[in-house]
């Protein structure tokens, strides 16, 4: 599914356009946020012909507004007001709204815009931005999907809005990975599935078999690793999303598990058992070549995880005695430790922004998702629930991903916790979740 980005200036009414502005101490950062900005989302005007193929205009617009609404909530900085409760947009608000009016409804921001249907047989989707308060424009997009892609064009319309209002990168656009979970806690049934970010659109792309576990996306988000016991026996897969073929990343019958790619998508890092001791390979991703072992330290090394710039790469290891945090040269080079602060730390996940690394930390009875810089300083634990584990970035390096376990019942469910402190949300998914992995914005 492919969004376009049309011309602004061919697609977009005209209006005066806004320039843009332009030994670690163990911290807990839980709760703290900064108040989240009032913006108005009315519901949008509906243009064209009143039918599509993916229902009536007057229906779209509506549904468009309500997930931009939605989008904006999830992100936690905005408090979207509206659609409900307020009323639509005439036409030519759209670019010439009563700011007024939104102030009086408590909005220090607004989003205008419609939906149309054009004799293309496509859909636009146009998105302006203002602020209430000085009456100026600060964004203004347009998407063109096809109709059955509608929800696409509302999630780009609340990228827009989120990155110009926070200053942050987009996420919102995204697609999610994950094992689906069913059944009793000592007979579960896993699955990989695939959802939107809202979690919509959701399907199975494992039938449940056996034991799947650790999917990843590749850079591009068209591949995914992922960790099966098909056989009795742990070792890693290539998926191509497109067709659904499979294939070992390593033939034969050496256990492999823990894969993802490098940034570039040409590389996949992973651990491999052989001789009695488990090492960090890297190979090609497109199965030619032998994987070149990188670690050969006594013990388990695992769970790699490569810098934004592909020249590093984080792993756990217990060569120390227990479970801790390494960062190499991506040749296996210069192998350094960097957790230091107590307890033992597992599934470690670099930053896309390159600036933190994100790992489960495993002490006092509980497990927690935390930070940390590439360098092991300025350690941060986000969450406090019983076991927290797994933790996956958003693509603009603001949220992280991870699976709650609830004590005694052993159900798992995906959250999402900012990194700059706040309360870690509910991501919706039809099933009990876990091992999720977050894919890059989608094109």
């Amino acid at each position: 599914m492919f969004v376009r980005l049309i011309a602004l200036f061919a697609l977009l009414l005209p209006f005066p356009a806004l320039a843009q502005d332009s030994g670690p101490i163990e911290v807990d950062v839980i709760g703290g946020q900064q108040a989240a900005q009032p913006v108005a989302v009315p519901q949008m005007v509906a243009r064209g012909p009143r039918m599509t193929p993916a229902g009536e205009i007057d229906a779209l617009a509506r549904n468009i507004s309500s997930v931009i609404a939605s989008d904006l909530r999830s992100t936690g900085a905005i408090t979207p007001i509206g659609p409900v409760g307020i009323r639509p947009l005439r036409d030519g608000e759209v670019v010439n709204p009563d700011f007024n009016e939104w102030q009086n409804a408590g909005a220090t921001a607004l989003v205008a815009g419609y939906t149309e249907f054009a004799a293309n047989g496509r859909l636009t989707v146009a998105c302006y931005l203002f602020d209430t308060v000085t009456g100026r424009e600060l964004a203004r997009q347009g998407f063109s999907v096809i109709p059955a892609d509608w929800r696409r064009g509302a999630h780009k319309c609340a990228d827009m809005v989120y990155a110009r209002l926070t200053g942050e990168g987009a996420f919102l656009d995204t697609r999610i990975v994950y094992v689906a979970e069913t059944g009793p806690k000592d007979a579960r049934v896993k699955r990989i599935a695939l959802m939107d970010s809202d979690g919509r659109n959701h399907r199975y792309l494992t039938e449940g078999q056996e034991t799947v576990i650790k999917p990843r996306f590749s850079p591009d988000g068209s591949r995914l690793t992922y960790l099966s016991y098909k056989g009795r026996r742990p070792r890693v897969y290539v998926l191509d999303l497109a067709t659904g073929n499979t294939r070992l990343l390593v033939p034969g019958t050496a256990f492999t598990f823990s894969a993802s790619f490098s940034p570039d998508g040409r590389n996949i890092v992973f651990s491999m058992a052989e001789g009695g001791n488990t090492d960090i390979y890297v190979t090609r991703a497109d199965g030619s070549g032998s994987p070149r072992r990188l670690t050969t330290m006594p013990g388990v090394d695992t769970s790699p995880s490569f810098s934004p710039d592909g020249r590093s790469i984080v792993f756990e290891s217990d060569r120390s005695g227990s479970q801790q945090l390494y960062v190499m040269n991506a040749d296996g080079t210069n192998q350094r430790r960097i957790s230091f602060g107590g307890g033992q730390y597992a599934d470690p996940s670099w930053s896309p922004l390159g600036n933190l690394i994100a790992f489960t930390k495993i002490g006092g009875g509980q497990f927690r998702i935390g930070v940390m810089s590439p360098a092991g300083g300025g350690e941060r634990l986000l969450t406090s629930s019983w076991q927290d584990e797994g933790p996956s970035w958003a693509p603009n390096g603001q949220f992280v991903m991870f699976h709650r376990t609830r004590q005694g019942s052993g159900d798992a469910s995906l959250y999402a916790v900012p990194v700059n402190g706040g309360e870690a949300r509910l991501m919706p998914t039809p099933l009990g979740g876990s091992d999720p992995s977050w894919s890059p914005l989608q094109n």
